[in-house]
């Protein structure tokens, strides 16, 4: 500053050697020095980018922690070199502009508009480098944190506007707060998606409802398939056909919707489909069928153990055999019935360790219901289709070996040959 001061003496000194009138010798010295505190903050500027970032950037380079090379990525420390000329040129306005003050006050309020629009920036790249930084930790795949990230921005853009505005309009940021408080309700109209959202997104990670990555599906809004983005106002669901469905985030909180994580987590995902039997082709199995049954490798010991175990039980209780309904015997249904659970037990693609049932559903008029309800093991949708079709090709293909028939409805074809 007394560099400053000592330049002024002599430059007014100079000028007024050559017998310059005062206005002109003020207005001669103001643009000189104009000039100078120009260059200074020119040089100010090369000097930060040119030297101070570059050294900056191999020391960041040279660390082990990677949080730093984010802050360089997202350009922080670029951002902040904008202040330094800023900062020359706002706290040398007082001097350089003192002799015209409607100037100097307009050059200190564009300086401090110019240093709070930086800051802001500078903030949102802070924000954006944490938020980068967060995603690094494990935690991060069950807490998203991108609607609270969001909702700081809105707060710094709304202090940034309220500063910038009462530079502008010569008033405290109190007095402007204390006037918007009169809009409250405009306020919360304008900005109640948002409102909402920030409740929503609270509500939705504090209960680890939704996070990236799961299978959601929501037949309100076209929604199947797996989240890939989480904001403030909206979810981005990319269904299976890869069409993206936007969907409000206080939706997933007021509707109700289907999450399948819990099926990804537990290792398998569920077979459930039914044949339907004729009724009509359910008999007990005599000898003959026995023998046949006996030759199916998988269902020679079941024959072997039960028609023993069934022999001694009538024999105990002096059932008279010859009559089909007296005792206990064996039926086709029950031996294919056996004969699939023992199928998909030595099925590779079928997880053991999870609900596993074959059995029988009420009979109605399209006949008696046989249900597989197994989990497959590999949750991939192609591979799960394959395996599921890969099992009811092979059980509809051995039901007649059973002497049994699948129900299904006459067809033309079928009433044509009755006509024959």
């Amino acid at each position: 500053m007394n560099l400053i001061n000592d330049l002024i003496q002599k430059l007014e000194q100079y000028f007024h050697s050559l017998s310059l009138s005062d206005n002109l010798a003020i207005l001669l010295r103001t643009i000189i020095l104009a000039v100078i505190i120009a260059i200074l903050a020119y040089l100010a500027d090369l000097i930060t980018k040119h030297i101070i970032l570059r050294l900056i950037s191999r020391f960041v380079t040279r660390t082990k922690v990677k949080w730093d090379d984010i802050l360089i990525r997202r350009k922080v420390f670029t951002r902040l070199a904008h202040l330094v000329p800023a900062l020359i040129i706002y706290y040398m306005a007082g001097f350089v502009l003192a002799d015209y003050p409607v100037t100097e006050n307009i050059v200190i309020a564009i300086t401090k508009i110019y240093m709070i629009m930086i800051m802001m920036l500078v903030i949102d790249n802070i924000i954006n480098a944490l938020h980068e930084i967060y995603h690094t930790l494990s935690i991060s795949k069950s807490r998203p944190i991108k609607g609270y990230v969001q909702v700081i921005k809105i707060f710094i853009y709304f202090v940034a506007v309220i500063l910038i505005l009462s530079i502008i309009l010569g008033k405290s940021p109190k007095g402007l707060l204390t006037g918007l408080s009169a809009m409250a309700a405009v306020l919360l109209l304008v900005f109640k998606d948002t409102i909402l959202g920030l409740v929503a997104s609270i509500q939705l990670s504090s209960n680890k409802m939704v996070q990236p990555g799961d299978w959601i599906e929501m037949s309100k809004y076209g929604a199947d398939g797996t989240v890939f983005e989480i904001t403030l106002n909206t979810v981005k669901v990319q269904n299976w056909d890869k069409t993206v469905v936007t969907i409000p985030t206080y939706s997933l909180v007021s509707d109700s919707f289907t999450n399948w994580r819990g099926m990804e987590e537990s290792g398998g995902r569920r077979i459930k489909r039914s044949i339907n039997i004729d009724m009509k082709s359910v008999k007990f199995c005599d000898e003959e069928m026995l023998k046949k049954f006996s030759r199916i490798s998988v269902l020679k010991d079941y024959i072997v153990t039960r028609k023993k175990e069934i022999e001694e039980y009538n024999k105990l209780h002096n059932i008279d055999d010859s009559v089909k309904v007296n005792g206990r015997r064996m039926t086709n249904l029950g031996t294919f019935r056996k004969y699939v659970e023992v199928y998909l037990r030595n099925h590779p693609k079928i997880h053991q360790n999870l609900t596993f049932l074959i059995r029988h559903l009420q009979p109605t008029e399209k006949g008696i219901p046989v249900e597989i309800y197994v989990f497959s093991n590999d949750q991939a949708w192609a591979n799960y289709e394959a395996i599921q079709a890969d099992i009811f090709d092979h059980i509809l293909a051995v039901i007649p070996e059973f002497d049994l028939r699948v129900f299904q409805n006459p067809t033309g074809d079928d009433f044509q040959k009755l006509t024959k």
